[in-house]
């Protein structure tokens, strides 16, 4: 059988909820009531200073006030401050808030943290800020991700009840979320980073954005130009594609990842099967087909079928650091064994001994229902899950593709897609990883083209991302950039 979510998934929701107001206000002007207020720091765990501050539910209607609340967390310059450096992990709905407060070090390097305050917040709809929820207990998420249908696959009994399951799942979200649901786009969250901005008291953001958090940052450059201060963006997500570009150029981004790690298993002698570069790779591929006719079974129930064994080795190609635990995967699943499986699938969920440690996964589904269309039309769904199958011929099965919950969601799409401009603005750092599988490198080619005043880098590199890693080259030429504005030549390319 196969699981729900991601059949229902791409592979890659009218209640005042806590954090809305429910007092009368005092007459006063609407811009002003967000924007005079007084961001109020207390100290907090790990050496940070936390925050609440409250921003409108809905932009467009600031009258309504309505009011979210953003958590944020902040480390003070341990040096003289220059201004805030404002830094987001990616997701959509990884938490800024617990990166900063808990992760500094690996947030930013310490050149930066020197010269400046690093801010780090929860975009509305995750983790401490006002969140969205789908659920009333785990176990309701353990069945939406991890549990099984009755009905046969491929059958229209299968069909329909996967199609009540992806309905449920967005009412669900509704019933427990309210009508914040239908305001976590990112262009919700790009105009709270401009009322950050200005409650943090800088002329001009300052903002370091990896992964997702590119895509926050160059909306912000096209909406906001005028208030650009030094902005890098690492790892870019396309704005200009759509969300089936995106899927395909990460299948084949993840494709290319495993042939990367198969060419290194080789020369190091450490493969998981025997023979060369076909040879390991047709033995992944049958282990897929296996699992897809005959699902393994942990020791806690949950299944572990192909789709299962592609999360579990997605979580290993984001950094060649990991790629031993890809090795393991693969001979413990080849023998029947799940334990190394469901570690890197729970890792991924972010999923502790079987609780859930934030609703990164919920907010994951509602960000991408309001910003990327859905597709509809079961032809040319069959034909994009093809298409996925040719990019992709060792990991990708097209019965793996859909997008159900998307389609039912409560909400239609917020965001308008489109190529980005930099016109206004003044210069940013474009950053791309040659062997980046979650954000492959032409998508950062594309972006820098977009923006125009962009200075591209390049790191020649497997895995994803490249600041405070490895390579002296980018990690000084964007501190240098942070610290007094000097681009490095556009082009340039670094190694680690």
């Amino acid at each position: 059988m196969r699981r729900i979510a991601l059949a229902a998934i791409a592979a890659a929701t009218l209640v005042c909820v806590a954090g809305c107001a429910s007092e009368p206000i005092e007459p006063e002007d609407s811009q002003s009531y967000y924007f005079d207020q007084k961001i109020e720091w207390e100290d907090c765990d790990s050496g940070a200073q936390c925050a609440v501050i409250r921003a409108p539910l809905n932009w467009d209607d600031l009258d309504a006030r309505k009011d979210i609340e953003l958590a944020l967390s902040r480390h003070s310059a341990t040096g003289e401050a220059q201004g805030s450096l404002l830094v987001n992990p990616g997701g959509p709905g990884a938490s800024g808030f617990t990166f900063v407060r808990d992760s500094v070090d690996f947030a930013v390097g310490s050149a930066l943290r020197e010269s400046f305050d690093i801010v780090g917040w929860d975009p509305r709809g995750v983790n401490e800020s006002t969140a969205v929820s789908c659920a009333t207990s785990d176990a309701y998420l353990d069945y939406f991700f991890f549990g099984e249908l009755e009905a046969e696959p491929d059958t229209p009994e299968w069909d329909e009840e996967l199609l009540v399951e992806s309905i449920r799942f967005g009412a669900e979200c509704l019933d427990n979320t309210g009508e914040l649901l239908q305001y976590v786009d990112t262009m919700s969250t790009v105009r709270d980073l401009d009322l950050l901005r200005h409650l943090l008291g800088d002329g001009q953001l300052n903002y370091l954005g990896y992964s997702y958090g590119t895509l926050i940052g160059a909306l912000y450059i096209d909406t906001f130009p005028e208030n650009v201060g030094r902005l890098v963006l690492d790892g870019p997500v396309d704005p200009a594609a759509s969300q089936f570009d995106l899927v395909l150029n990460q299948y084949r981004g993840f494709e290319e990842a495993l042939m990367a790690y198969v060419d290194y298993c080789i020369e190091m002698a450490v493969c998981p099967f025997e023979g060369d570069r076909d040879a390991q790779l047709n033995a992944v591929s049958e282990l897929y087909d296996r699992l897809e006719e005959d699902p393994l079974r942990h020791s806690d129930g949950r299944l572990v079928d192909h789709s299962m064994l592609r999360t579990a080795m997605v979580t290993t190609l984001y950094s060649q650091d990991n790629w031993s635990y890809l090795t393991q995967l693969f001979v413990e699943v080849d023998q029947g064994l799940t334990d190394t499986a469901m570690f890197l699938v729970d890792f991924y969920y972010d999923r502790q001994d079987g609780v859930y440690q934030d609703n990164s996964m919920e907010a994951f589904i509602a960000i991408n229902c309001l910003d990327y269309p859905a597709e509809y039309d079961p032809e040319v769904i069959a034909a994009q899950g093809e298409q996925l199958r040719e990019v992709a011929p060792y990991t990708a099965r097209p019965s793996e593709y859909g997008d159900l919950v998307c389609q039912n969601w409560p909400f239609p799409p917020r965001l308008t897609k489109g190529p980005v401009s930099g016109e206004g603005a003044n210069p940013v750092l474009v950053i791309g990883t040659t062997g980046d599988p979650a954000t492959p490198y032409n998508w950062s080619l594309s972006l820098a083209e977009q923006l125009g005043q962009a200075r591209h880098l390049t790191l020649e590199a497997e895995g994803h991302l490249a600041y405070n890693k490895d390579s002296a080259c980018i990690n000084d030429a964007v501190e240098q950039y942070f610290l007094s504005g000097a681009l490095p030549e556009d082009g340039l390319i670094c190694s680690s």
